[in-house]
């Protein structure tokens, strides 16, 4: 007998919601949620493959235990007790930041990764911590973070009521949104343009995403910021700026980028002049307005202050915080809202990393310094000895993974939570899979403080926990307590310090429904079969929907979403200023002054420009950065790792489509088949991200069949936004050649005629 179940789908940012066809414990088909309060049924290819994504054969099922310098399987109790037995005493001899913690991307869309990592981070109290975070969107929170005084204050574009949408950098008709979470983004952009609304898409590739644009600009690789401070400066220059209240600075950020003129930014950006003052002017001429930007301007030189720059346009046209412009959701999980104020503020490089002094930027050291911290000797503190790598693939995410690869080697103990054995878990000493997503409970904490309109949705766990199995939220109580010298306590103790903690924070807070109550007895009136629901209990009746534990008995509890499995929708997204805002002053600080002190950096710029071609990155929709290649009905068709070429710069270096090619830059060099298309432009060579499945000892049988090349190995790690540490992911120099090429002999070969 086969039966239906509901899902939140975990495979990207869109949160869609699933219906999932089960027989006995396998899910035999998914499909859209028709009466999901968001997503409406709406699913993309990752999501209807779950089944198979879920019933990979290659996932672990039980944990493994190096023995005798081989993985082998072992019992949860014996595993636990060699991280406890490996991880504790390099904390009591070397100190705690001699382990590092890595959290990939993964932990985002699980709500283990999103209850847990934080209580790990404070009781292990390292400050070796890196996250994918600084190879993808941290220039955007520390942008955040100067402006807002909230680094995860992130205002997300209106897209269902907007005239004009300004996207750079980014492609969502492939990654199918990030940073704003928008199920059917594709369908959002059709349905603007439907209603008569612009769009325009600035890109250096004619992505599917610029096709369906009315404007498309091909932009020089990395000169994002320079080509919106120039749109900045037309707006002051003509008299259009119209800044949204509760503003200071704008004065200052007018004379800052007084001499970014269209004509001065014009040559570097390979945009003309008249064509950047158009933009400014449609962009201030439209009824409402947002900017939007991605990856492609985080992740390069100027990382930082594009995103900074998409939000003073916002904010200039008085586009922030109005209905149809740029505005902050409010999600059900949010703490209490406080009353407006001035803040605690938003401080940089309050520690620095060991070897390079990178200073930390939201707690966090940049992912591109992991390998030196490792391998890298100094006489200011130890090295990082042990590393817990939580659903996290660094060897292929961060730059020079083969460094990366040697380090982990080098290490006294590592521990990786994931559900395979890859390119870096084949690295510990023990190995903790959680169990696939069908069998785990999903909420949306982080992707709902991004959603374009606020809503609320639970899903339990479509099939019962198999035997031998241990639930992921389990998973990482124990590993905390198995790292902090709690070894063997009771799991449940992890969930109910938490509760404890923060009810008798919330009774002591004079602006919270609970104020001057007993969080003893808040405590018993939490409901859920888990500690994670009981969390997730305390936290919606806290929140800003929430029943306040009886104070508002309309109010938000789990039982009532529960009650309502197909989610509660909590209304269009609204104007929330000057609520959201942490800043010393309580208002957007336009012009704060890591940023002042970081242009003159973007107008020397001004003076540099590749002479050969620079790489850029690109997303599939059938993928998530190295996830899903092991999968096989997402791979193939257009998801390859192939080198874009356009069609003059392959007939002048003599490369043909189809023939490999040996890409180099400062990390490295590889070797991918050329594809030749105008889709790029001219100058301009891209590569996708997250394959390079070709290294010995992984169990990824599908992915192996086709390894691709990792396009990070082209990077040496050295090229960083300063501000936030992110790594610069594109408009890297590089060479190309055809792979018979003279000249362009591999590192191997190199170093094999040298001996």
């Amino acid at each position: 007998m086969s039966r239906t179940a509901l899902r939140i789908c975990p495979l990207c940012e869109a949160t869609c919601g699933l219906t999932l066809t089960i027989e006995g414990t396998r899910v035999t088909h998914a499909r859209g949620d028709r009466d999901d309060v968001f997503s409406k049924g709406f699913i993309c290819p990752k999501g209807a493959s779950f089944g198979a994504v879920d019933a990979d054969p290659d996932r672990l099922c039980t944990p493994l235990v190096r023995r005798d310098g081989e993985l082998r399987e072992a019992t949860w109790e014996e595993a636990f007790d060699a991280v406890a037995a490996g991880i504790r005493p390099i904390v009591e001899r070397y100190g705690p930041n001699s382990v590092g913690v890595v959290l990939g991307n993964p932990n985002v869309h699980t709500m283990a990764g999103a209850l847990y990592p934080a209580v790990l981070l404070a009781g292990l109290g390292t400050r070796s911590v890196f996250t994918a975070s600084t190879v993808d969107q941290m220039p955007k929170h520390v942008s955040s973070g100067l402006l807002f005084g909230d680094a995860n204050a992130i205002p997300v574009p209106d897209l269902d009521h907007t005239d004009h949408l300004l996207l750079i950098g980014a492609n969502p008709l492939e990654s199918n949104g990030s940073l704003c979470t928008a199920p059917d983004f594709p369908g959002k952009l059709k349905a603007l343009k439907a209603r008569g609304g612009t769009l325009v898409v600035i890109d250096p590739r004619r992505t599917r995403t610029a096709k369906l644009a009315d404007r498309h600009i091909a932009v020089r690789p990395g000169t994002d910021a320079l080509l919106l401070a120039a749109m900045a400066q037309v707006l002051f220059a003509e008299g259009l700026t119209e800044p949204t209240p509760h503003v200071q600075g704008v004065e200052e950020v007018a004379d800052a980028l007084a001499e970014f003129t269209p004509e001065a930014v014009a040559a570097a950006c390979d945009v003309e002049a008249d064509v950047i003052r158009t933009l400014a002017r449609e962009l201030a001429a439209a009824p409402t307005a947002a900017v939007y930007g991605r990856i492609g301007s985080c992740t390069v030189p100027h990382g930082t202050l594009a995103s900074w720059l998409v939000d003073v346009l916002n904010i200039l046209t008085g586009n922030l915080d109005r209905p149809g412009g740029a505005l902050f959701p409010q999600a059900a999980t949010d703490r209490t809202p406080r009353p407006a104020g001035p803040g605690r503020g938003f401080a940089l490089g309050r520690w620095h990393s060991r070897v390079s002094r990178h200073p930390e930027a939201k707690g966090e050291l940049p992912l591109s310094a992991l390998a030196e911290e490792i391998d890298t000797a100094t006489e200011e503190g130890e090295p990082v000895r042990a590393l817990l790598a939580v659903a996290a693939n660094p060897v292929l995410s961060a730059p020079d993974g083969d460094r990366l690869d040697r380090a982990l080697d080098s290490l006294d103990f590592m521990v990786s939570v994931d559900p395979y054995l890859n390119e870096t878990s084949r690295h510990a000493d023990v190995v903790l899979p959680p169990p696939p997503p069908s069998q785990s409970p999903h909420h949306d904490f982080a992707f709902n403080t991004l959603a374009v309109r606020n809503q609320v949705r639970y899903t339990r766990p479509a099939i019962p926990l198999e035997p031998g199995r241990m639930a992921e939220t389990e998973i990482l109580a124990r590993l905390i307590l198995a790292v902090t010298g709690m070894h063997g306590a009771d799991p449940a103790a992890v969930d109910q310090m938490v509760i404890d903690q923060t009810l008798g924070k919330a009774v002591e807070e004079p602006h919270s429904p609970v104020h001057g109550r007993d969080p003893r007895e808040l405590a018993t009136l939490l409901t859920g079969d888990t500690g994670p629901e009981r969390r997730l209990d305390m936290m919606l009746r806290l929140g800003p929907y929430g029943d306040g534990f009886g104070v508002r008995p309309d109010g938000l509890t789990l039982r009532k979403l529960l009650a309502h499995p197909h989610g509660l929708d909590l209304g269009p997204l609204r104007p929330r200023l000057p609520q959201p805002l942490k800043t010393r002053s309580g208002k957007v600080e336009l012009l704060p002054q890591p940023i002042a002190d970081d242009l003159p950096r973007l107008k020397r710029s001004l003076a540099e420009r590749p002479d050969g071609l620079v790489l850029v990155g690109r997303r599939h929709l059938r993928s998530n950065n190295s996830w899903m290649h092991n999968v096989p009905a997402l791979t193939g068709g257009s998801n390859r790792c192939t080198l874009h070429i356009h069609p003059e710069d392959a007939e002048r270096l003599g490369v043909r489509d189809g023939a490999p090619v040996r890409v180099k830059g400062a990390g490295g060099e590889v070797t991918a088949p050329a594809e030749v298309t105008d889709d790029v432009r001219r100058g301009v060579v891209s590569l996708p991200h997250g394959w390079g499945h070709n290294r010995p000892g992984t169990r990824l049988s599908h992915a192996a069949t086709d390894p691709g090349v990792n396009v990070n190995q082209l990077l040496d790690g050295r090229l960083l936004d300063p501000l936030s540490g992110n790594a610069v992911l594109n408009g890297v120099p590089v060479e190309v050649a055809p792979e018979t090429a003279p000249g362009c002999a591999s590192v191997t070969e190199k170093l094999t005629a040298l001996t």
